[in-house]
């Protein structure tokens, strides 16, 4: 166990008490990571920016409930990605056509216009966004947030060697959908 994961348990415990200075200090430790994991599931910055929020809210409720099975941050991480996955159902349940026509890509340009017009980082995140829901948590998991195959399995709540899986066919989706987009793999 890391310091970081010894002064997280020690904040959730306080938070368990309420103390609301914990809370804050808590939040400002972990609220980036959480936003931009949301971001990454809910795709829209207002939503996410409401999700991260209800998160902690959450935190700041069931602070006594946490057990310590898994690091506080996997736990975090897990309460993130059920609230975000819930608001991206609910928000494509009230979508109207004009939304998806913004999300569908212009296969006008060829993969060199596109590397012209962007940056390299800027073309894998849209190669990332083309992947599925399910590619794009393991890939945000592990190259994001470090996270372990373990972890992430109970995050996901999945088996882990389905996230094994899942890893390995979103690297080789994304390897083709770079590739496509006329990037080699010799970044500098």
């Amino acid at each position: 166990m890391t310091e970081e994961d010894t002064a997280d348990e020690v904040l959730l415990a306080r938070i368990a008490q309420g103390d609301k200075e914990a809370m804050h200090d808590f939040y400002r430790r972990h609220r980036l990571a959480v936003f931009r994991f949301v971001l990454r599931i809910a795709g829209d910055a207002t939503s996410a920016e409401d999700v991260a929020n209800d998160v902690f809210i959450d935190v700041y409720r069931q602070a006594a409930r946490f057990e310590g099975r898994s690091r506080v941050t996997t736990w975090l991480l897990g309460i993130a990605r059920f609230k975000a996955l819930s608001e991206r159902r609910r928000r494509r349940e009230t979508a109207d056509v004009s939304e998806f026509e913004e999300t569908i890509a212009d296969g006008a340009d060829s993969p060199e216009i596109v590397v012209q017009k962007q940056s390299k980082a800027d073309a894998l995140r849209r190669c990332i966004a083309m992947l599925s829901a399910e590619h794009r948590e393991v890939i945000d998991l592990v190259f994001y947030h470090g996270r372990s195959l373990a972890e992430i399995a109970e995050i996901a709540g999945v088996p882990e060697n389905t996230v094994k899986t899942r890893a390995f066919h979103a690297r080789r989706r994304l390897a083709e959908l770079l590739t496509q987009a006329g990037i080699d793999r010799g970044w500098p």
